[in-house]
């Protein structure tokens, strides 16, 4: 099988060294940045340039971009690609692409559009950071728009193969509404905490829970202020009752009722332990 990555971060490189390791798939790459590209190349993660050439010997196309570069790519790309060609998308946000999917979907009746969001990542960037085991166990979301039910299968399969854990089939709407707390509001969360003064004066004082917290402070601003944004109603809620659960908390402490703290604590301690129940995790 022939597979084109379009967007050699990260993510697109990681791809790539996942299919080179574990499959005998051919691949072809592309980035805007010629740089990203020589990389790939000097690193052998990739077999070949995707072009108008190359693209219409793809079965299936991954596009590891931010959602506001998609269109440019389906109007540079679509047309090249052979019927029954697979396009997904890596991207975090799901009603605007699934949106402009179907858009497309019209237009190119011949080919497969599925958006797609797998749940893995680090705190850095660039196809220098990309591993092979950056997907190993890790959940990949999809959410159909034109594929029938055998098709799907096919795709899911292929995910699992790749040490995907699972493949979440669900709506733009349900993914969005989720991630928003999952993803958006922790990369908020650990933002935030890492600009109390304190944290420079953690060296000597900090341990694994300083660094579960800050890890992801440290990210792409660009892409994260637009995908939070093009997600921001459901985004809101999530901030919004996350300030009234901290709210309960301060008054709490100023008011120096520590059974009312006890009582808070406990409950998320609870609450911790019911969820990681139902998830198997305990």
């Amino acid at each position: 099988m022939n597979v084109g990555i379009i967007g050699l971060g990260l993510m697109g490189g990681s791809f790539a060294k996942t299919l080179n390791k574990k499959t005998d798939c051919k691949v072809f790459g592309f980035d805007v940045s010629e740089n990203a590209i020589l990389k790939a190349e000097m690193l052998g993660v990739i077999d070949g340039r995707l072009n108008g050439k190359t693209a219409k010997t793809v079965d299936t196309l991954i596009i590891a971009t931010t959602p506001d570069k998609l269109e440019k790519i389906f109007n540079d790309f679509l047309p090249y690609l052979k019927k029954g060609a697979i396009i997904t998308d890596f991207c975090g946000i799901k009603r605007n692409v699934v949106n402009l999917m179907k858009k497309y979907a019209e237009k190119y009746k011949d080919l497969i559009f599925v958006g797609g969001h797998p749940m893995a990542g680090r705190e850095f960037s660039g196809i220098e950071h990309a591993t092979s085991t950056l997907f190993d166990n890790a959940s990949m979301i999809l959410s159909n728009v034109n594929a029938d039910i055998f098709t799907m299968e096919k795709i899911k399969a292929f995910y699992l193969t790749l040490g995907f854990r699972e493949v979440v089939i669900c709506s733009p709407e349900e993914h969005d509404e989720i991630i928003a707390y999952t993803s958006q509001l922790c990369h908020i969360v650990s933002n935030a905490f890492i600009k109390n003064k304190s944290a420079e004066k953690h060296d000597g004082f900090s341990a694994g829970s300083y660094k579960d917290m800050t890890r992801v402070a440290r990210l792409n601003p660009t892409m994260w202020a637009d995908l939070m944004s093009e997600n921001k109603d459901n985004l809101l809620t999530e901030l919004t009752e996350l300030i009234d659960n901290l709210t309960e908390y301060k008054t709490a402490l100023k008011s120096d009722d520590k059974e009312l703290l006890e009582k808070l604590l406990s409950d998320g301690n609870e609450r911790k332990l019911k969820i990681d129940v139902k998830s198997k995790k305990v």
